[in-house]
């Protein structure tokens, strides 16, 4: 049996470990919100009152912001080490699509691209000054519902010359984070605005970022090892123009890449 000592020492270790997660989690919380709030809120009232190109502006500084997120956090979570090659860093003028592992997937590419855009849920743009942020930003509602039609088709027509000058657009064409480690289904959106814009498709995929934040879950885990990598699978260069060419075809081929990927990670 164990030892009323044992337990107890383990008690103690389980509550410092949670307390170690909420000081953690706090933290980065914080800067997420009031760190938005007292210093980069200004710069964002600047950008709309003065910046030439507002969209520009806005996704810079939203890449700014999301990268002293990670700053601060590889400070802060010694315990986990992050793998981001420069051939992913690199990537310019590409449709990226990605597994969906968990909620700070989509901000750790906005970290790395100072001209990206992206779909963000429809909900998103209802909320007051962010959805009016994201619109600003050039995001994408994923339904062309409501105000959000006319909002959407000036995006899309603008998305063939935003591409063409060098930024990216990321998407998670499974549509929501995985629970059980697998690649869902794949939707069409992502591959559909790839032909519109006759643009290259770069294939990456996100390991371990679950680990770090769990889905459904508030805290962050700062204790565990864990290595957090990027990798870039493929880059394709449809010929969009072939009779050959298919999206329902060109889907399968890059699920097919990301299912074999995940099984060789044992994922």
């Amino acid at each position: 049996m164990m030892s009323s000592g044992f337990l107890q020492q383990n008690v103690i270790m389980k509550w410092r470990h949670f307390l170690l997660d909420l000081a953690v989690t706090i933290i980065l919380w914080s800067y997420y919100t009031a760190g938005f709030i007292l210093f980069f809120a200004p710069f964002y009232l600047l950008a709309y009152c003065f910046a030439g190109n507002r969209q520009r502006a806005f996704q810079e500084l939203n890449h700014l912001f999301y990268k002293g997120f990670f700053g601060l956090a590889k400070g802060l979570i010694p315990a986990c080490r992050w793998e981001i090659p420069e051939d992913v860093r690199e990537i310019r003028s590409s449709v990226i699509v990605c597994n969906h592992r968990s909620y700070i997937d989509p901000i750790l590419l906005i970290s790395l691209y100072p001209r990206h855009t992206t779909i963000a849920k429809a909900r998103l743009f209802r909320i007051p000054i962010f959805g009016k942020m994201l619109a600003l930003s050039g995001y994408i509602p994923s339904k062309a519902e409501g105000r959000f039609g006319d909002l959407m088709i000036d995006l899309m027509e603008r998305m063939p010359a935003f591409i063409d000058s060098g930024g990216n657009m990321f998407i998670f064409p499974e549509g929501t984070r995985t629970r059980d480690g697998h690649i869902g289904s794949l939707n069409k959106g992502a591959f559909k605005i790839a032909k519109m814009c006759q643009a290259p498709v770069t294939v990456l995929f996100m390991e371990n970022t679950d680990k770090l934040l769990p889905p459904g879950k508030f805290l962050f885990n700062t204790r565990s090892s864990n290595r957090i990598i990027l990798t870039k699978i493929s880059e394709i260069h449809p010929d969009y123009r072939s009779d050959d060419f298919s999206i329902n075809g060109f889907m399968s081929d890059i699920h097919r890449l990301l299912i074999k990927r995940n099984i060789e990670k044992g994922s």
